[in-house]
C-alpha cells in the first residue's frame, strides 16, 4: 500500500502521459458524429416510412 503522497505523484505522472486531442481532431470527430446521426435518422425514417406505407396498404386492402 502506498502513502497518499506517492499516490498523488504516480497519478500526476500518469496524467502527464495522456495525449490530448487537438482542437482540429475534436472538431472533426464531432462533425463525423453529427453526420452519422443524421444519416442514421434519415435511414430509419425511410425504413419506417416504407413499413408504414406497406402496412397501411395491406390493412386497407383487406379491411
Amino acid at each position: 500500500m502506498t502513502n497518499p503522497f506517492q499516490f498523488l505523484q504516480q497519478t500526476r505522472s500518469e496524467v502527464a502521459k495522456v495525449v490530448w486531442p487537438s482542437r482540429r481532431e475534436v472538431i472533426t470527430t464531432t462533425a463525423m458524429v453529427f453526420v452519422m446521426a443524421v444519416v442514421a435518422a434519415i435511414f430509419f425514417f425511410g425504413v419506417d416510412f416504407v413499413i408504414r406505407t406497406a402496412l397501411e396498404l395491406l390493412l386497407t386492402s383487406f379491411g
